[in-house]
């Protein structure tokens, strides 16, 4: 608990066997009351993992859902069990579960609803290891969205994110698409919605376990997001309306 609210944790999985240990036992487990680990039908043993480290609620699903579907379990399941915040952590260990206390405080001190963990905002990014075409194409994303939506952040495209269950109960996150572009349609609701969010300087780990889409996904994930930054815009402007912030 953090000032009498309830924190949970979700790790939203697919094949991190290899990393999920070590991301399990480095979480804050003096404020983080529930964990909830939903595989999204890997190849690998997470789930036989899972419950050796004695995780408690672990969803699988019979078949793989997507990283956006899979969010949306992991959510759905935190409201479920009554969570106050909602931290998602990849279990790849590439964002450092260290970072929740703080994250966490954010929110449960009532000064912001989200809370992003940003690897951009440090200058981190390329000495920890970021692939430069995705370094510079996450800072070309970033200027655009800036521009489109109006809005200052330093890093749209991270996967380490806290939410108040205020929050996740206003927006209706489930319309969203089921791939990667799920989390830049988050912030678009968001932003839609009048949330504001915080940003703290989070460390970069690439290494061979960590999770990554390969170059014509992030090709595809370029697109989305310049689609999604565009539909904003156009209804923010009243030229369009986009019936994903329409609901």
């Amino acid at each position: 608990m953090y000032k009498d609210k309830k924190i949970v944790v979700v790790l939203p999985a697919y094949n991190a066997a290899l990393t999920l240990e070590k991301t399990y036992h480095e979480i804050p487990f003096d404020i983080v009351d529930e964990v909830i680990l939903v595989d999204d039908f890997s190849k690998d043993n997470t789930y036989e993992l899972g419950q050796k480290l004695g995780i408690k609620h672990i969803i699988h699903h019979d078949k793989n859902k997507g990283y956006g579907g899979n969010q949306k379990t992991c959510y759905k399941k935190a409201l479920e069990l009554g969570a106050d915040v909602i931290v998602m952590l990849h279990p790849d260990y590439q964002y450092t579960p260290l970072l929740i206390p703080a994250m966490v405080s954010i929110i449960g001190s009532d000064l912001y609803p989200v809370v992003f963990g940003s690897r951009i905002l440090g200058k981190s990014a390329l000495t920890g290891g970021m692939p430069k075409y995705k370094y510079f194409a996450n800072r070309f994303l970033t200027f655009i969205q800036n521009l489109l939506m109006n809005q200052k952040l330093t890093e749209y495209h991270t996967g380490y994110r806290a939410y108040s269950a205020e929050v996740l109960r206003k927006i209706n996150f489930d319309l969203n698409s089921d791939d990667f572009i799920f989390d830049n349609e988050m912030i678009a609701l968001l932003f839609y919605k009048g949330f504001r969010i915080a940003e703290i300087t989070c460390p970069t780990k690439y290494f061979e376990e960590a999770s990554s889409i390969n170059f014509s996904r992030s090709i595809r994930y370029g697109l989305g997001v310049l689609r999604v930054s565009i539909l904003y815009f156009l209804t923010k402007t009243g030229i369009y309306k986009w019936k994903l912030l329409d609901k």
